[in-house]
């Protein structure tokens, strides 16, 4: 196999694995509050936080910045929590109140922190430190979060035309059930 499928491989694994299912938790709480109608918007939302991602991934990478791994796993589930929290506020305004800076640069944001937390381990494979794996792995990255952003809006679709679950149903029911399974991940990495 090259290396261009290896890190391809490593960055679709790191979001599919269901043993590290933190990613697999942000990805689908942050496309739970959409439906194919929105596709365009969601899809640029998952490119920001993979380009948030790379960032932290390359400046850990070079040795530019290094956080320490108790703060990052203590917040990667805050930042679940946060989209999640985000996502029942929200179902109470309506769409056209919504601004669209903050929930970019948060996806930015929470990118880094996600991209921190694997940091260490990419630097471990990639001990040369090259540019291009980098981009290989962003790459495997956006890809499976393409294919979770498309699950999920098939579900979202499903739900509300055969199930007639209503969209904010929808979002109250999934981000509570995104809630429930992150709080023990917040008790369990809790820094103080």
């Amino acid at each position: 196999m090259s290396d261009f499928w290896l890190y391809i491989k490593l960055g679709l694994n790191h979001v599919l694995d269901w043993a590290g299912y933190d990613h697999l938790l942000f990805i689908l709480v942050l496309c739970t509050a959409y439906t194919f109608s929105s596709w365009k918007r969601l899809l640029f939302l998952v490119t920001i936080f993979t380009v948030g991602h790379t960032t932290s991934l390359f400046l850990s990478n070079y040795g530019v910045a290094n956080v320490s791994p108790t703060w990052i796993e203590f917040l990667i589930p805050i930042t679940i929590l946060t989209t999640a929290g985000y996502n029942i506020f929200r179902t109470r305004r309506s769409r056209s109140e919504e601004k669209t800076g903050p929930l970019f640069f948060a996806a930015l944001f929470f990118g880094i922190i996600h991209g921190f937390g694997f940091g260490r381990y990419f630097n471990q494979i990639n001990d040369e430190q090259e540019l291009m794996p980098l981009l290989e792995f962003a790459l495997g990255i956006e890809t499976a979060q393409i294919i979770v952003v498309f699950i999920v809006l098939i579900l979202v679709s499903v739900s509300q035309f055969f199930i007639r679950f209503k969209q904010r149903d929808w979002i109250m029911v999934v981000s509570s059930i995104v809630i429930g399974m992150t709080i023990p991940m917040v008790i369990e990495n809790w820094p103080f």
